[in-house]
C-alpha cells in the first residue's frame, strides 16, 4: 500500500482477513493495534465514518488506574503505561497529561473505599496515597479542602487526546501490517457453515475467521447484523469548559484533576481553564429505537440547567469555576451497558464473533480492553479473569426495559460507591419462580442472580428492599446470623434455583462428559462425582456436580450465573450421534434442605429410606417428596449434613410449602444465600466467580485430584502444562482478630490485600463472620506464608491482623457431611 494510500484511507480492498474489526473509535483501534502485536497481521478495519466518530472524539478522555476490581485496576495501568510508549513507538502524540489526580472524600463510606484503593496499590506496586491538606492545598491551590475526611493523590492521573491516541493507534496498526478503511459502512455479517463469516460493505466483501464488533454508539445494529441482541443504551452526556482562569494562567505547571465523587462532578485542567462534567439525576436517553446510521460529530443542544446542581457543588469546592466565564459546551453521547461495564467476549451462540461494546471509561481502559480482546481471539482465553465484564453474564432476560432502567440508575449514580453486596432495584423484578410471592410473604429480600430474584435472607417487612450503603456490618448481619445458627443447630431450606441444571443423555452421554470435564464421570446409577472444567490456559473454568441416573443419563449442576458462559465449553466438544446435553435451568428448581435434623425433617415427608446406610454421601435419586418427584442428591454447599432437591418448576410451591410444614416440627425455616456465604467460607469451600476462574491453577485451589490425566478431556495439554509447575499460591483460610479496632465492625468481603511483614502476600476472595464458630473468616490466595502465620488483612483499607488457618474452622474431617 502506498504511502498516500495510507494517509487518504484509500487502497485495493482485500478480499480475506484473520480478523475484521467493526468500528473506528479509540476501542476498535486498540483491539486491531493489539492483534497486530500477536503476531496476526492479515487484520482490517471498518469504519463507516472517519476515525473517531461517534463518542470518541468528544469524550473528556480522563484516565486514572484504580478501580474497585483489582483486574480492572491491572488494566488500567497497563493503558496509562502504553500511551506514552505509544508515542515513542508511532510518533504520533497521544497529548498525555498527567499531573496527577485528587480524590477527596466528604463521608466515611468514601473514605473506607478511598482506604482499600490506597492498600490495593501498595500491593501491586502502584502510586496512590494519603497526603494532608496543606500538600493537597499546594498541589491544587483553587481547591477549598474544607469537609474533606480524606485526600489521596495518583500521581500518574491526567488524561489524554482522544483523537491523538486513536490515531496513535491506528499509526501502530498500520506500520504492523493491518489496514484501516475509512467511510466503509458495513451491510452485512454472514456466518459461514464452517463458522466463517463473509462481512459485507459498500465496497466489496471480505471473508475472515473472525468478527469483532467495537462499533460504539452503533453496537447494537452491527450486532443486530448478526442475529445478536446487546443490551446497550445511549444516553447524553454534558461537560463545559471555562474561559481562562487567571490564576491557572499564572502557573508554570498543570493542574491536578479533582475527583470529588461525593460531589457528583468531575474537573480537570483544560488549557488555560477548567473542565468540569457531570452525571445528573435528570438524564436524557437517547436514540431508543437505534443510533442514526448519519450521525457522526454531532453534537446535542446545550442544556445546563439540567446539570445545575452539580455545577453549583463544584463551585462550592473550586470557587473559580464560578467566577469564569463558560468558553463551550459538549453535549454528545455515550452508550451504555445495564452494569455499566463493558459487554466484552465472544458470543456465545455465535463462532468467532467477539464484542466489546459499551465502554464508559474509554480512554482509562482502552489499553487493556485491546490486549485482552487480542489476547482471547488469538490464543482463546484473556489472561486475567474477565467474567464480571464478560458479555455473558447477561442474557435474553435483559430485555430493553430492563436496560433502560439499569442504564438510568448507573448515569444517575455513576459516582455512588457500589459497596460490597450491594443490589440496586432498578429493573426488577424481571424474572421470578412461583415460590417469589410465598417467599416475599415470608419476609424475604432479594438479590438479583442473573436475572432471576433469589432470597439475601429473611424475616423483614414483606416487600422490603435491600439497602446496602457501606463497607461495614449492615442491619442484616444480625437476621443472617439467625438463619446460619438455625441450619446449624436444627436445619434450614436455601432456595437453589438459582444453580444451572442441565440433562446429558444418549448412548454417547458418558463418553462426551468424560471429554468435557477433568474428572471421571460416575460408573455406577445412583453416584455422584464433583468435576472441574478446564480452561485454554489450564485454570478453572468452573465446577460441578454430575449423576448418573442411567445408563445412559447424566445430570450436571453448575453455576447459574455462568451459564451462558460455559456454552462456549460445551459447544468446544461436538456432540455424538443420538446424544443430547440440554438446560433444564427453567424447567427446573430447587433447595438445598440442611442441618444436623435435615433427614429427619425430609423423612416425614418420604417412604424413601434416607438413612446413611441407605443413601449415603455423594448418592443421588429420583424420589417421592410430599407428593412431588423430586431428584435428591445427597450434598451440601452448606459443608453439613444434608440434600439438594431438584423438582419441575410447576412443582415448586407444592414442595416449597411441604418442607416449610416440616421444619417448622424441627425448628427449621427458609435461609438467604447470605447465609449460604458464611456457611460455605466456614467449611472453606470455594465458589465459580470467586476461588474458581481461569486464572487459577487446579493445585492452588485443592481440585488438582479431580483432574484424571489417564483420559482426553477438553484443555488437558494445558492443564497438563499447569499441573507440572509449583504454585504460585494458594487458597487458603483465615480467621480475622476480632480486637476492637477501626474495623472490628466489619468483615472482609473480597479484594482486600493482605500483607505479611510490610510485605504483599496475597488477597481475599470471600469474606464473611462465621456465626457458628464465633469469627470473622476469609478466603484468599497467599504465596510465602503457611499456617499458622499471623498476616494483615487490609479490611477498610487498614490492616487488621488474622492468621491462616490449617483446616477450615467447621467441621474440618467432614463428619457431618457423611453423618
Amino acid at each position: 500500500m502506498s504511502l498516500l494510500h495510507a494517509i487518504i484511507g484509500v487502497s485495493t480492498m482485500r478480499t480475506h482477513a484473520q480478523a475484521v474489526v467493526i468500528g473506528g473509535g479509540v476501542i476498535g483501534c486498540s483491539i486491531l493495534y493489539h492483534l497486530t502485536k500477536l503476531g496476526w497481521t492479515d487484520v482490517v478495519l471498518l469504519e463507516r465514518d472517519e476515525l473517531t466518530s461517534g463518542s470518541t472524539w468528544h469524550a473528556a478522555a480522563n484516565i486514572h488506574g484504580l478501580h474497585d476490581n483489582n483486574n480492572i485496576t491491572r488494566i488500567q495501568n497497563y493503558t496509562m503505561d502504553l500511551y506514552n510508549a505509544l508515542e515513542a513507538e508511532t510518533g504520533q502524540s497521544c497529548g498525555v497529561f498527567q499531573p496527577g489526580s485528587l480524590y477527596l472524600a466528604q463521608t466515611e463510606a468514601r473514605e473506607h473505599q478511598l482506604r482499600l484503593q490506597a492498600a490495593k496499590a501498595k500491593y501491586y506496586g502502584l502510586h496512590f496515597h494519603e497526603v494532608s491538606r496543606d500538600e493537597a492545598e499546594r498541589l491544587h491551590p483553587l481547591v477549598d479542602f474544607d469537609g474533606i475526611r480524606c485526600i489521596m493523590f495518583e500521581p500518574s492521573g491526567g488524561n489524554v487526546d482522544p483523537s491523538g491516541v486513536t490515531n496513535a493507534y491506528a499509526a501502530g496498526t498500520r506500520q504492523n501490517g493491518a489496514e484501516i478503511i475509512r467511510f466503509c459502512p458495513v451491510t452485512a455479517t454472514e456466518q459461514q457453515p464452517d463458522g466463517t463469516w463473509i462481512v459485507r460493505t459498500t465496497k466489496g466483501d471480505i471473508a475472515t475467521e473472525w468478527v469483532v464488533n467495537a462499533a460504539g454508539l452503533w453496537g447494537r445494529e452491527v450486532a443486530a447484523l448478526a442475529g445478536l441482541d446487546l443490551p446497550l443504551q445511549p444516553t447524553e452526556h454534558q461537560y463545559f469548559v471555562t474561559e481562562t482562569i487567571a490564576e491557572i494562567a499564572a502557573l508554570d505547571r498543570r493542574l491536578p484533576s479533582v475527583a470529588d465523587r461525593d460531589g457528583e462532578y468531575y474537573l480537570r485542567q483544560e488549557g488555560k481553564g477548567l473542565l468540569v462534567g457531570a452525571y445528573e439525576k435528570d438524564l436524557r436517553f437517547w436514540a431508543e429505537d437505534g443510533t442514526p446510521q448519519g450521525f457522526g460529530h454531532e453534537l446535542f443542544a446545550d442544556d445546563l440547567e439540567r446539570i445545575e446542581d452539580n455545577m453549583m457543588r463544584a463551585i462550592d469546592r473550586v470557587p473559580a469555576v464560578g467566577e469564569a466565564g463558560i468558553k463551550r459546551v459538549i453535549n454528545g453521547p455515550m452508550i451504555w451497558s445495564p452494569d455499566a461495564n463493558v459487554l466484552f467476549g465472544p458470543a456465545p451462540e455465535l463462532s468467532n464473533y467477539f464484542c466489546c461494546n459499551g465502554i464508559i471509561p474509554g480512554f482509562s481502559q482502552s489499553g487493556g480492553m485491546g490486549l485482552l480482546a487480542a489476547d482471547w481471539i488469538v490464543t482463546g482465553e484473556t489472561r486475567y479473569d474477565m467474567f464480571a465484564w464478560d458479555m455473558a453474564r447477561f442474557g435474553t432476560w435483559a430485555d430493553k426495559a430492563f436496560t433502560k432502567a439499569r442504564v438510568g440508575d448507573q448515569y444517575a449514580n455513576r459516582f455512588k460507591i457500589h459497596f460490597p453486596n450491594e443490589e440496586r432495584s432498578a429493573g426488577r423484578p424481571l424474572r421470578r419462580r412461583p415460590v417469589y410471592d410465598m417467599q416475599r410473604e415470608r419476609g424475604a429480600v432479594f438479590g438479583l442472580n442473573y436475572g432471576w430474584e433469589h432470597p439475601l435472607y429473611f424475616g423483614y417487612p414483606e416487600g422490603a428492599e435491600d439497602h446496602t450503603e457501606g463497607f461495614t456490618r449492615q442491619d442484616w448481619w444480625h437476621q443472617v446470623g439467625a438463619e446460619c445458627r438455625m441450619l446449624r443447630e436444627n436445619a434450614g431450606v436455601i432456595d437453589i434455583s438459582n444453580f444451572a441444571t442441565y440433562r446429558c443423555a444418549g448412548p454417547g452421554a458418558e463418553g462426551w462428559l468424560n471429554s468435557v470435564f477433568a474428572n471421571t464421570m460416575p460408573k455406577a446409577v445412583g453416584r455422584s462425582c464433583l468435576t472441574p472444567l478446564i480452561g485454554k490456559r489450564g485454570g478453572i473454568a468452573g465446577d460441578f456436580t454430575v449423576t448418573r441416573l442411567g445408563e445412559e443419563e447424566f445430570w450436571v449442576i453448575g453455576s447459574g450465573m455462568a451459564e451462558r458462559y460455559h456454552q462456549r465449553f460445551f459447544k468446544a466438544v461436538p456432540l455424538p450421534r443420538d446424544t443430547i446435553f440440554e438446560s433444564h435451568t427453567d424447567a427446573m428448581s430447587g433447595f438445598n434442605v440442611a442441618g444436623p435434623r435435615s433427614r429427619d425433617m425430609l423423612q416425614r415427608l418420604t417412604n424413601t429410606s434416607l438413612s446413611t446406610e441407605n443413601f449415603p454421601f455423594m448418592r443421588s435419586k429420583w424420589i417421592e417428596l410430599a407428593g412431588v418427584r423430586v431428584l435428591a442428591l445427597r450434598v451440601s454447599f452448606t459443608g453439613d449434613l444434608g440434600w439438594e432437591l431438584h423438582c419441575a418448576t410447576e412443582d415448586q410451591a407444592q414442595l416449597y410449602e411441604a418442607l416449610l410444614v416440616a421444619g417448622k416440627e424441627v425448628g427449621a425455616g427458609p435461609v438467604g444465600s447470605r447465609a449460604l456465604m458464611s456457611l460455605r467460607v466456614e467449611k472453606g469451600y470455594g465458589s465459580w466467580g470467586r476461588e474458581y476462574s481461569p486464572e487459577y491453577w487446579p493445585q492452588e485451589v485443592g481440585l488438582d485430584r479431580l483432574c484424571k490425566m489417564d483420559k482426553a478431556f477438553l484443555n488437558k495439554a494445558a492443564v497438563a502444562q499447569t499441573l507440572a509447575k509449583t504454585a504460585r499460591e494458594h487458597l487458603v483460610v483465615l480467621a480475622l482478630d476480632s480486637g476492637e479496632t477501626d474495623a472490628s465492625n466489619a468483615d472482609a468481603t473480597g479484594g482486600e490485600p493482605i500483607f505479611k511483614d510490610g510485605q504483599g502476600i496475597g488477597r481475599v476472595t470471600s469474606g464473611a463472620y462465621g456465626y457458628s464458630v464465633g469469627m470473622s473468616l476469609a478466603l484468599g490466595f497467599v504465596s510465602g506464608a503457611q499456617s499458622g502465620d499471623v498476616v494483615e488483612v487490609m479490611v477498610l483499607g487498614r490492616p487488621h491482623q488474622a492468621r491462616i488457618l490449617a483446616e477450615p474452622p467447621f467441621d474440618p474431617k467432614g463428619l457431618r457431611l457423611r453423618a
